[in-house]
């Protein structure tokens, strides 16, 4: 009788890094295709979204859903409220997610599942592995200053990436053949981006809105130079917001990799995308593809490597 081989199995971790999340997508694509079973989910704020959706058994209809948004779909996604602070509430987002992945709880998930969070009552990180899967993801996506704090039980909740954008940890215990992490604050690569502009409008709408259009308004170029980095003089209020935070984050993924490096780290640079450009999603899976693909067959090769870190 002929001897069925075992698939290697993986545990992922999908950081934190908003828009570039859709990479993860295309990352989970090529893992598949190499033939390894993901027997296990970490993830911090999007990461823990594209997980959850994954961990459910819906991970086809939420790439589906992914890859339908444009920039109008995207503006009608973020319920700013000017009777709270300005905050995006997220409602809108997390009623579609709910309408393609349903309610489920993480203990039903097939899969080991946790979404890291920080609770700001006890100022420290939180592991969501029991519960409801919608309010995980909630809790480990509140942006601060940008997306309103989950209340859970009393507890007031924020993205993970205050503490730790990278959660390799909670992975550890699953025993899987491989750790593999998808580190979306990797190094800039001086990748063509579309950079957003702030305009300032006058006379239309109250000041939340015209945050809001200024996320998404064209800029006067398509490329960015290779050496021009960020205009930091166009800055607005969230830019500037959502630019401390990938800074800190970025310094923060790597204390945590020095303390528990995976087998393999797949590096996807910050600069691939602005932070609200959810409308590329098309360009980012397939750049998580190809760059995954690579270094997925890197890890068993005959000069593997430690850590990878393609620059596609």
């Amino acid at each position: 009788m002929e001897k069925v081989e075992r698939k290697k199995t993986v545990s992922l971790v999908l950081g934190s890094g908003a828009a570039r999340g859709h990479a993860h997508i295309g990352v989970i694509q090529a893992i598949e295709e190499q033939g390894y079973d993901i027997v296990s989910i970490s993830g911090c704020s999007i990461g823990a979204i594209v997980g959850g959706a994954y961990a459910a058994g819906c991970f086809d209809e939420y790439k589906e859903w992914a890859l339908s948004l444009d920039k109008v779909s995207v503006l009608r996604l973020l319920d700013m409220s000017i009777f709270n602070g300005g905050y995006i509430k997220g409602d809108k987002f997390f009623e579609r997610i709910e309408e393609i992945i349903g309610t489920p709880s993480i203990e039903e998930l097939p899969i080991d599942y946790t979404a890291v969070a920080v609770d700001l009552l006890y100022q420290k990180e939180f592991w969501f592995q029991r519960g409801d899967l919608i309010s995980a993801m909630r809790a480990s996506s509140a942006i601060p200053s940008i997306v309103s704090p989950v209340s859970i039980n009393g507890r007031k909740y924020v993205d993970g990436g205050v503490l730790n954008p990278l959660p390799i940890i909670p992975s550890v215990p699953v025993g899987a053949d491989y750790i593999i992490a998808v580190d979306l604050n990797g190094p800039a690569d001086n990748l063509a981006r579309m950079a957003e502009k702030e305009e300032e409008a006058e006379g239309d709408g109250p000041a939340w809105w015209s945050s809001a259009k200024s996320l998404f308004s064209k800029h006067k170029q398509d490329e960015v130079e290779a050496n021009s980095n960020y205009d930091a003089e166009s800055w607005g209020r969230l830019q500037t917001i959502n630019m401390m935070f990938e800074t800190m984050q970025e310094s923060l993924t790597q204390y945590k990799l020095a303390g528990y490096p995976p087998d393999l780290l797949i590096s996807i640079p910050k600069d691939i995308s602005g932070f609200y450009e959810f409308w590329r999603a098309e360009e980012l899976v397939e750049f998580g593809y190809q760059v995954a693909r690579k270094a997925v067959t890197d890890l068993e090769s005959n000069q593997s490597i430690y850590h990878s870190f393609p620059k596609g």
